[in-house]
């Protein structure tokens, strides 16, 4: 008798999952990271207007992070419950923990489009626009918003399908969408001289493919749990479960935007435009490293809550040290090859010669701290596994809130715009020491059989109704 894929989360080696469900999460992750990137550099090399484009492009980027991050808290805070379920052999609780995160994905999606429609204008100039780039900004954010009850289902109801073992069709559904973006970007852009506007319309036509596959699928008998009519109504304490443990996936990419915003607005009042280009070109080159990073750790993380909620906890901590091996090896490769050749990577970008030259000086400061990421990474995927809620958003609050954005004020005050640059690396650096301190003290007490079962949901008939 063949062993479902949810099934094979808590019987199959450990290896041979990280290879299943780890490669199809970097892949997509990687994939998923092409819908800007492309954008970026198709934008950047608009004949004539390519580095101010950029520049208004870049700073959309806190709005397309904001949108992402309330995906993430739909679909990241419920999918570990949901695993966590299946390990239980629960799937009808598993299958309503779902159905309230489509509810809550498509509530956010209409009122996120409503809100930065309306005061799109005036976040933009918040964010760091200039008079040079709001045009280019409004143009790209304009037409981007419709799309984003598209981007709130390709993200956040993916992980709902790796959650139940199928990293490969969560893959796909990336994929198609990415592959639709790249073919589209330089018909809109160039071809039919849309320009920014082109990159826009491109990207939601290629993530309304990817959220219809998302939904076919789930909806579908070769899907573990399905999207029911009868579960899709909302109930309190559910809600509150996904809410607590989506803070901390929220946190960490809703606070991107906030990151940007503190960078750009600073590099706008100790530099100027090209400072802020030269940052937009700093991030991209950072995800290049991180995202394939947390796709590995997100294809990977439903064998850490399934074998959880199975009591298997000898595996949990196995999963740890493998997935702590592979993503610290990465990281420091990582580091190592941008430091090298921080040229070669720019160059993607632009081919405008003074943001080359700023970009390639300013790298090697800026992705310093990047070698120890992949602990923090790891760590953090023990703890949003487990569905420890609190320590997971403790961690995300750390980096960026807690350490980053301070460090981008104040380190100005005495470095000028250098001290912008530098506040990344010191602040990767203190996050990750910190959070590897936090679960060394943590994880024996969480791994121990005699550990106290996490909070069950509570039955359907005694839920309070929203």
């Amino acid at each position: 008798m063949a062993v479902a894929k949810d099934e094979e989360l808590g019987s199959q080696s450990i290896p041979k999952l990280f290879l299943r469900l780890g490669v199809p999460g970097v892949a997509a992750q990687f994939i998923n990271m092409l819908y800007n990137i492309v954008d970026r550099v198709y934008i950047g090399n608009i004949a004539d207007e390519g580095s101010i484009a950029l520049t208004g492009v870049g700073v959309c980027f806190p709005i397309i992070m904001i949108v992402s991050a309330f995906a993430a808290f739909a679909g990241m805070g419920g999918a570990p419950l949901a695993s966590i379920q299946l390990g239980r052999g629960n799937r009808e609780e598993a299958e309503r923990i779902l159905g309230n995160s489509v509810s809550l994905v498509l509530l956010l999606s209409v009122s996120l489009t409503v809100l930065f429609q309306i005061f799109k204008e005036p976040v933009l100039y918040a964010f760091g626009a200039s008079a040079n780039s709001i045009s280019y900004a409004m143009d790209y954010i304009s037409i981007y918003l419709w799309g984003t009850l598209f981007v709130q289902i390709a993200l956040g109801l993916n992980t709902y399908i790796s959650a139940q073992g199928n990293a490969t069709m969560a893959m796909l559904s990336v994929l198609i969408g990415a592959v639709l973006n790249i073919a589209l970007d330089p018909i809109f852009i160039f071809a039919l001289n849309m320009g920014v506007k082109g990159a826009a319309l491109a990207t939601i036509i290629s993530q309304a493919a990817s959220a219809l596959w998302v939904l076919l699928f789930l909806c579908s008998k070769r899907s573990v749990i399905r999207i029911r009519r009868e579960k899709l109504r909302l109930h309190s304490q559910l809600v509150k479960r996904i809410a607590a443990l989506g803070m901390a996936p929220f946190i960490m990419q809703s606070t991107e935007s906030l990151v940007q915003i503190t960078l750009n607005t600073g590099l706008q009042r100790y530099g100027n435009d090209l400072y802020v280009g030269s940052m937009t070109i700093l991030l991209s080159i950072m995800q290049l490293f991180t995202m394939p990073t947390q796709g590995f750790t997100q294809g990977v993380q439903p064998v850490f809550s399934y074998n959880y909620g199975a009591g298997k906890y000898d595996r949990v901590y196995q999963c740890f040290k493998n997935l702590l091996r592979i993503v610290l090896t990465f990281t420091v490769l990582a580091c190592g090859f941008t430091m090298l050749f921080p040229g070669l990577l720019v160059r993607l970008f632009s081919s405008d010669t003074q943001l080359v030259n700023l970009a390639t000086e300013k790298l090697p400061i800026f992705i310093a701290g990047v070698w120890i990421f992949g602990a923090q990474m790891a760590c953090q995927t023990f703890f949003v596994g487990l569905g420890q809620a609190k320590t997971s958003m403790f961690i995300a609050l750390l980096r960026k809130i807690l350490l980053l954005i301070p460090l981008a004020l104040a380190l100005p005050l005495f470095m000028g715009v250098d001290g912008i640059y530098w506040a990344e690396p010191i602040a990767d650096t203190t996050a990750a020491l910190v959070t590897v301190c936090i679960w060394l003290a943590r994880h024996k007490k969480l791994l121990s059989p005699q550990q106290k079962e996490p909070e069950k949901t509570a039955p359907p008939e005694t839920q309070e109704k929203v």
